[in-house]
């Protein structure tokens, strides 16, 4: 698949808001490049346009000027296949391109490949860590007892990925799952999945909120989260809705290096129950842990320390 130069025109200048190109509302413009899961207009469209379709659905006749109000994509879907505007498009960041997945863009090979290769992921990397028995913990990160990282950036929206002890744990991943854009997670549920060969895993989200990103390199090599896990490893971006609630359940510098001393003495537990006593030459686990000592049982080592 290869997009020319030439269908990409990004422009910053305000287009019209989604809902007015389908035809739901008129003159709305948008000024935040289409950030609609920061959106508030978006937000109060989506509940009320989602109450309406509940209620025509159930044959409750609509009535007064909300009841015109239906969610954008059923507008547009019922344009003929060949008139219905790709959301990139909309967008204005290519031309013309007809959709041709009914607006399910997780399940879009040209999505996909958009955001592979023209999407700008600013990840920003840590400068300064602090190393705990051979695993290093970067400043500034928050971290969930799950084993997966949260870092605030810009407004609410927070970064989120599994942390360098999970991964050498579990050792290289072939794919890491997270959820679709526009979907809501929640702080402490199993919304990521983490797959190694035959066995597979989930992982609990940090915060709660709405998807704005997904790593998409993540589906196909997972084992890019091994080689960076704090900065190009990165799994999923959400916008919080409540971040400062979150940041209470989650760990920060002096707290994070407690919950790793804790949790190293409880593998080291585990490999000595499993295979012995370890070398006292004051060495560090490796990179594989689960590769060299399959003994130790994917499903337990994902229970102790993912909390799955």
């Amino acid at each position: 698949m290869q997009i020319s130069e030439s269908q990409i025109r990004l422009s910053k200048k305000p287009r019209p808001c989604v809902w007015t190109q389908a035809g739901v509302v008129y003159g709305k413009f948008c000024r935040i490049d289409y950030n609609c899961a920061e959106c508030r207009f978006d937000r109060v469209m989506s509940r009320v346009s989602q109450k309406n379709r509940a209620l025509k659905e159930s044959g409750y006749p609509l009535k007064g000027k909300r009841s015109k109000i239906l969610p954008w994509k059923d507008k547009l879907r019922a344009l003929p296949a060949s008139k219905r505007p790709c959301v990139h498009h909309m967008k204005g960041r290519i031309n013309f391109r007809a959709c041709n997945h009914e607006y399910q863009c997780g399940n879009c090979d040209f999505d996909q490949f958009f955001h592979d290769e023209y999407s700008v992921h600013a990840v920003v990397r840590p400068i300064d860590f602090l190393e705990v028995h051979g695993f290093k913990i970067p400043q500034g990160y928050y971290f969930h007892p799950g084993h997966m990282w949260a870092k605030i950036e810009e407004g609410s929206s927070v970064r989120v990925g599994l942390d360098e002890f999970a991964l050498r744990v579990l050792g290289p991943l072939d794919r890491v799952e997270a959820p679709l854009l526009g979907k809501q997670v929640k702080q402490g549920d199993a919304d990521i999945q983490v797959r190694r060969g035959a066995q597979t895993a989930m992982a609990l989200s940090p915060v709660s909120g709405i998807v704005t990103a997904i790593n998409t390199r993540l589906r196909q090599k997972g084992c890019l989260a091994n080689k960076d896990p704090f900065s190009d490893g990165w799994v999923l971006r959400v916008h919080s809705n409540n971040l400062r609630r979150d940041l209470k359940e989650l760990m920060i510098h002096k707290e994070t290096q407690d919950f790793m001393e804790r949790e190293i003495e409880t593998l080291y537990r585990l490999i000595e129950d499993t295979a012995g006593p370890l070398p006292t030459d004051g060495g560090h686990p490796g990179k594989d842990i689960y590769g060299n000592m399959p003994q130790l049982g994917w499903e337990r080592l994902c229970k102790v320390f993912l909390r799955t």
